[in-house]
């Protein structure tokens, strides 16, 4: 009998051992729940809590090194647009520089070049931006002491709890040695096994308390850190992109502008010095017209205007009250053809 019951006694032990040494195999957390043995509702609650805020600094250490990879992501391919803008912004330059015959492509070539250097500049901003603000900060959390040191004492919190489950099932062990083979030895072998129990309970008790304490301090700085650099990323990309929609909103508005006063303009025509003759005719205003430019001919209604050229553009040359200049085409009326004239003849 005595035989079988040391043989139970091993098989027992056996299996303990292998439950263990499976929990260790397949368990991947650093922490490791259990539901095995509960000392008491308080250290439950503890176990539970310090699980909770394990997992929860581990996710949260995982989305900010997200966060970093994305900003380190973000400022390469900001470095390449700078780099490509800047080689764009010179080419516009050059052309509009080495095509200074009035020309509007030129011109337009002119704003966009110089507004790409703005573009360009707001781009290192971002990127310096989210080089101090975010990556910094962040990474030095991630890689941080007090992060490693809390999750380390929660780690040393997890080891000692499996050294309480295997302690418990030698102490249970021992009881049943005991109640089946009553002798000094095995009561003293039982004390001894409860006394070790003991001090394992108190010295859990205060590492759960440090390592609960540690890892919640941790978990609020990292949300807060977090949140910051959120916002942060969030304003400077808001920032970023305002001044770039302003920057190419004003250039197109120049860019027009200078297309339609290029279009609205007088031609320029030299006018023929030499004794060649042409043709004119008179005209009478049938609306009035007010010059904006030195090369332009105010004309009041009824004015009458010896035209002496007229433009596909729709606009016309002649004089007036012994100016000369550019008016719309459509401001005056044919009334009558004259003689053949000299270019130098005086106006009617």
């Amino acid at each position: 009998m005595d035989a079988l019951r040391k043989q139970a006694s091993k098989i027992r032990d056996q299996v303990a051992k292998q439950q263990q040494a499976v929990k260790k195999q397949f368990g991947g957390t650093g922490y490791e729940s259990s539901d095995v043995m509960v000392i008491d509702e308080i250290e439950l609650q503890r176990h539970q809590h310090l699980e909770k805020l394990y997992r929860s600094t581990r996710a949260g250490k995982d989305f900010q090194k997200d966060i970093v990879r994305a900003a380190e992501a973000f400022t390469v391919t900001g470095c390449k647009q700078i780099e490509t803008g800047t080689k764009l912004s010179e080419d516009c330059c050059k052309y509009g520089t080495e095509n200074t015959d009035d020309n509007i492509l030129a011109k337009a070539a002119s704003l966009y070049g110089d507004a790409l250097g703005h573009v360009e500049k707001e781009q290192e901003d971002l990127n310096k931006m989210l080089s101090s603000q975010v990556l910094e900060p962040l990474r030095a959390m991630v890689n941080g002491v007090p992060l490693e040191d809390a999750r380390h004492l929660a780690q040393r919190y997890s080891r000692m709890r499996q050294e309480a489950e295997i302690q418990a099932a030698e102490v249970c062990r021992r009881q049943t040695r005991s109640r089946e083979l009553p002798s000094p030895d095995n009561t003293a072998k039982l004390h001894a096994a409860e006394s070790r129990m003991k001090e394992i309970q108190a010295n859990m008790a205060v590492l759960g308390k440090e390592a609960t304490a540690a890892l919640a301090a941790v978990e609020a700085q990292q949300q807060r850190l977090t949140f910051q650099r959120l916002v942060s990323m969030v304003e400077g990309e808001r920032t970023f992109h305002q001044r770039m929609a302003a920057i190419l909103i004003d250039v197109e508005s120049e860019m027009v502008s200078e297309k339609q006063r290029k279009e609205s303009a007088p031609p320029v025509i030299a006018l023929d010095t030499c004794s060649e003759k042409a043709k004119y005719y008179l005209a009478e205003a049938t609306h009035a017209f007010f010059a904006t430019s030195e090369k332009e001919l105010s004309l009041a209604v009824g004015d009458y205007v010896v035209v002496r050229k007229m433009a596909p553009s729709g606009w016309s040359e002649g004089e007036c009250r012994g100016k000369a200049g550019w008016f719309p085409s459509a401001y005056v009326e044919k009334r009558q053809r004259v003689p053949t004239i000299n270019v130098s003849s005086e106006v009617f």
